[in-house]
């Protein structure tokens, strides 16, 4: 088997939207246009660009969108006023809450106080809910979902496979654990999830088939801890310095690409892997949505 073969991320994403625009064609044919509504409270710079690059997917796709720009000093109790009032919009499909929110704000009362069928991040615990039941009609998580979809499309046969996934966060490690270990296909595998507190990490990496990585910690998975002919799979976006390139900096992902990348099977890059797959997810989520409004089937 030939090593290093790279998993296109956005190749995959251009898939996908190609298939959410098709959809959007049919809604629209029943006088429906998905409506997506974005939210930001102050000025973060990644935030700012993470919005502006949703905003430009839901333009392409013939998406409708707002965005709701709130001061950092916004009291908790406008902000979900602001969603009520979302909530009970009919021409809104999907909203989605920027993170991260100003310290005053409680995140885990945002996120619950959207409208579940709204919910197209798949953050409120009614969709949390599900996907760990393995229900279908719930939301999944944007990330996890996109790196699913990277693994099926890119012909990676999980049923049975070792997993292994660092890091144990609510957006990435946790979902995509729960969708891993489903008894459903395209899942059953065996999911070992590593954090801060794991003992002997590379031990349980040199196990995996699969090895995502979704920690927060630049270039920690390195060469002698991946299996050769895994599949690794980079979520991790860090800053690092370098005075070599212009502003002082460059971003890096939780793999270190040029010395894992002679010994997996297939990996992704960082970027143009991870990132453009949990925008086209997002959007397919909307799609659902709005779907749902005008009637017609939608397929999880």
């Amino acid at each position: 088997m030939p090593f290093g073969a790279l998993i296109d991320g956005r190749a995959i994403a251009g898939e996908i939207h190609q298939e959410t625009a098709r959809r959007a064609a049919q809604v629209k044919a029943r006088g429906v246009q998905p409506c997506l509504v974005f939210i930001r409270a102050g000025e973060d710079a990644a935030s700012r660009v993470y919005v502006g690059m949703k905003e430009k997917a839901c333009a392409q796709l013939g998406f409708a969108s707002r965005t709701q720009v709130l001061p950092a000093t916004t009291r908790e109790e406008d902000l979900l006023a602001l969603l009520a009032g979302l909530n009970g919009d009919a021409a809104v499909h999907g909203i989605l809450v920027q993170a991260p929110l100003p310290r005053h704000i409680s995140e885990s009362r945002i996120y619950g106080a959207v409208d579940p069928n709204k919910d197209v991040d798949g953050f409120h615990p009614v969709n949390v809910g599900k996907l760990m039941l393995g229900d279908t009609s719930g939301f999944r998580s944007c990330t996890p979902a996109g790196i699913h979809e990277l693994l099926i499309r890119s012909g990676v046969v999980i049923e049975g496979a070792e997993v292994v996934i660092l890091g144990r966060g609510n957006i990435v490690g946790k979902p995509m654990a729960a969708i891993l270990v489903q008894k459903a296909k395209h899942a059953g595998a065996t999911v070992t999830v590593c954090h801060s507190q794991t003992r002997d990490i590379a031990a349980h990496c040199r196990r995996a088939d699969i090895l995502i990585a979704a920690m927060g910690a630049a270039e920690f998975v390195k060469a002698d801890m991946v299996k050769p002919g895994a599949v690794v799979i980079d979520v991790g976006v860090n800053r690092v310095p370098d005075a070599a390139v212009r502003g002082g900096s460059r971003l890096v992902g939780d793999v270190d690409f040029a010395g894992v990348r002679p010994k997996a099977g297939k990996i992704t890059p960082n970027p143009g892997g991870v990132g453009p797959m949990t925008i086209a997810l997002l959007m397919h989520n909307t799609m659902r949505a709005a779907e749902r409004a005008a009637g017609l089937a939608s397929p999880p």
